[in-house]
């Protein structure tokens, strides 16, 4: 062969060797660096996760919604007699109790009617008395005394023994109107803000009142539901007297504790809604009128349930799951279907059961079979329970 072809055989040979050691050492090093992942696969720390564990209790079912307080009872105090306002005997906010004077008007000219028709009745009865002494002769005197003269006393003496039942009338009318001069409250409650002023005059065909009392022991709460639950309030109120929480509005503070007195006749059209009134006792006076509530209708209580933190319970593109933690403190998927929800707890209908371990914080970490290290999560308590 020429020297040209033998130069270009030693070239390819040369280049061949080449790449079969370029192939090998890649090879080589793709296993170790694969050798080196598998490795630290094995010796991966474990994940730090919060767990919780699966219960089996009752789960009370609430309705909520939000509500306005007004008072059980409200009256505005208006005077029932004319006159002047010569005392006022309240402070606004007081809490009175019922019978407590409130205001007095000045009793004179009632005073002086009363005295009036008593000295009436007297002249009355002392024209009875002589009257009565005729009618007494004219019987005595027997034949010596016509009939018609008999009758006619006998008739004076009738007419004066109802004109005395009339003043006794008077008289008992003039002192109810002398008792009106002293206003007192109807109600036990709170008094508002002072509406007349001492040295007014005051009437009773006007309007303007005295001062408004709202009875707050007990109290009341107006609130609405929608009209598709008015079954199962309707059930709820048949079975007994349904529980009833107040909360603050921001729904994070229980103000009291109370039941569901009735169900409005009828619904709403307009909203589609349902009007309820439910009664505190509110000793503590942490409800007040005009003031707005949330709150929540214990409907129904669901028996030995399945229950779990809400952080437990996860969304994927194939449903809702869980993940549990087994004996070997290993992650394992559970998809899960859950019921109703409510203070941070969850019922779970299927795939978890009771005793079960399940994370509630650092799902993020996990994968199914990821080795972890747990903490208990923190409870904390749920004023969402049943009420006593």
């Amino acid at each position: 062969m020429s020297r040209s072809r033998i130069l270009r055989w030693t070239s390819l040979v040369v280049v061949i060797a080449l790449a079969g050691g370029g192939y090998a050492l890649w090879r080589r090093g793709g296993s170790e660096h694969n050798g080196a992942d598998k490795a630290d696969a094995a010796t991966a720390r474990p994940v730090p996760v919060s767990i919780a564990t699966v219960e089996r209790r009752d789960f009370p079912i609430y309705l909520t919604g939000l509500g306005t307080v007004q008072g059980f009872n409200t009256v505005v105090v208006r005077t029932r007699v004319d006159g002047q306002i010569d005392r006022i005997a309240f402070k606004e906010g007081q809490l009175v109790q019922k019978g407590d004077l409130l205001a007095h008007i000045d009793p004179r000219p009632l005073q002086a009617a009363l005295d009036q028709a008593k000295a009436k009745k007297r002249q009355d009865e002392a024209n009875l008395a002589n009257a009565s002494l005729d009618l007494q002769r004219y019987t005595k005197l027997g034949e010596f005394a016509t009939r018609q003269q008999t009758d006619t006393q006998r008739s004076t003496v009738q007419q004066l023994t109802a004109q005395i039942a009339a003043d006794e009338a008077a008289i008992s009318n003039a002192q109810t109107q002398l008792d009106y001069t002293s206003i007192r409250a109807p109600i036990a409650g709170v008094t508002g803000f002072r509406l007349v002023d001492q040295g007014n005059i005051v009437n009773a065909s006007t309007q303007t009142g005295i001062v408004t009392i709202a009875q707050i022991e007990p109290i009341a709460v107006i609130f609405t539901a929608p009209e598709g639950q008015l079954p199962q309030i309707k059930d709820a109120l048949a079975a007994g007297s349904p529980k009833v929480i107040a909360y603050s509005t921001d729904g994070k503070r229980i103000l009291s504790r109370g039941t569901l007195m009735l169900i409005n006749n009828q619904v709403d059209t307009t909203s589609g809604t349902i009007r309820l009134k439910a009664v505190f006792d509110n000793k503590d006076h942490a409800l007040w009128p005009g003031q707005s509530v949330s709150t929540r209708l214990l409907v129904s209580t669901l028996k030995d349930a399945v229950v779990v933190p809400d952080d437990a319970v996860k969304h994927g593109t194939e449903g809702l799951y869980a993940y549990s933690v087994n004996t070997a403190n290993k992650a394992e998927l559970r998809k899960i279907k859950i019921g109703k929800s409510i203070d941070g707890q969850t019922v779970v209908e299927d795939g978890l059961a009771p005793g079960e371990r399940v994370i509630v914080a650092g799902q993020y970490r996990v994968q199914p079979g990821s080795a972890v290290t747990t903490t208990v999560a923190e409870s904390e308590p749920s004023d969402g329970k049943a009420p006593k």
